[in-house]
């Protein structure tokens, strides 16, 4: 029953069940962040409050206590009590306006606000790590879905606040640059994103339009993004005749960025994911086969990341993590029973 976002999230982690609204479980809670470093919580503030987990109760029990939080408006504004996942975010931030088709907005599916927060909450972890290094002082660090994703599109914000433009969604093609898109092939889909006079220039050569860079409309960036109607029909043309081999082959050899489209299983199939070993086979109880689980995204040469077990049951470290602080079988057994 776990989900795969759980078998990914959870590796390397203990895992026990616990109910902090109970005056045994307020205590074992206690017990628990006098060994800590970070508390990371993922509850309304005023859960945190209810269960002892705000950053008052915290300090009480160990002063320079960390409390990394998250939720999806912040705690200030207007806002700020509502809840929300990464879907609601995607849509106020102005993405999904423009990421989709007129008529038809698209949402990722990729979580990106969710692990952006989650990147930008512990980049912050470790800033109030190091300052608590220099200081003795812990801190609050407060992440917010919404925050994220205006970070994340700030530049199409900018644009508008300063040019009033009020741009539409034009699909796959880019605002700024051309042939920025995504093409059919003979037997596919290939990206190609060409940004910049250089690849313009190589691009230009390569489909025989060398008129094109004496061309009004094709002379910055901007004015191929405004005019890459006419720039995708060229190279949608020339991607017509060809499979996605012989597409990405001379791309390549003109180096143009691109890459083709695929399928979730071409992306666990392709030779150079599959040759760096970046998703790990790791097995959990019930599966047939080992999930494919990306490890760190980002190598350190001294210290690098890794996978050292997989994530856990539902309170499969209950009895483990409880004996670890001190309580006897007879203690927890009576913790179970109650």
């Amino acid at each position: 029953g776990e989900g795969a976002m759980f078998l990914l999230m959870n590796r390397n982690k203990l895992g026990m069940t616990l109910n902090p609204m109970k005056d045994e479980g307020r205590e074992i809670v206690r017990k628990l962040v006098a060994t800590a470093d970070v508390v990371v919580a993922n509850l309304p503030f005023e859960t945190l409050q209810a269960m002892g987990l705000d950053l008052g109760s915290l300090r009480a029990v160990k002063e320079d206590i960390i409390l990394t939080t998250v939720s999806a408006f912040g705690s200030e504004g207007p806002y700020s009590s509502r809840v929300g996942f990464d879907g609601i975010a995607q849509v106020m931030c102005g993405s999904v306006y423009l990421g989709g088709y007129p008529g038809q907005p698209v949402k990722s599916e990729a979580p990106w606000v969710d692990f952006g927060t989650a990147s930008l909450s512990a980049f912050a972890t470790l800033a109030a790590l190091i300052e608590r290094g220099k200081s003795g002082r812990g801190q609050m660090v407060e992440g917010a879905l919404l925050r994220t994703a205006l970070t994340f599109h700030n530049a199409m914000l900018v644009e508008q606040a300063l040019t009033g433009k009020d741009r539409e969604a034009i699909g796959n093609r880019g605002y700024n640059g051309g042939p920025s898109d995504i093409f059919k092939t003979k037997d596919g889909w290939i990206i190609c994103q060409v940004i910049g006079e250089p690849l313009f220039k190589r691009w230009a050569d390569l489909m025989g339009e060398d008129s094109w860079l004496s061309d009004p409309r094709f002379e910055t960036d901007d004015a191929r993004g405004d005019h890459g109607e006419i720039i995708s029909e060229r190279m949608g043309a020339w991607c017509a005749e060809r499979s996605t081999a012989e597409a990405l082959a001379a791309l390549e050899a003109a180096r143009i960025p691109a890459g083709p489209l695929y399928t979730p299983q071409q992306a666990l199939d392709d030779p150079h994911i599959q040759e760096t070993g970046f998703l790990q086979p790791v097995d959990f109880p019930g599966t047939s086969r080992p999930a494919p689980l990306a490890q760190t995204p980002v190598k350190l040469s001294e210290t690098p990341g890794e996978i050292r077990r997989r994530a856990p049951l539902l309170g499969e470290h209950t009895d483990q993590i409880l004996a670890e602080l001190g309580y006897g079988e007879d203690e927890i057994g009576a913790l179970r029973e109650k």
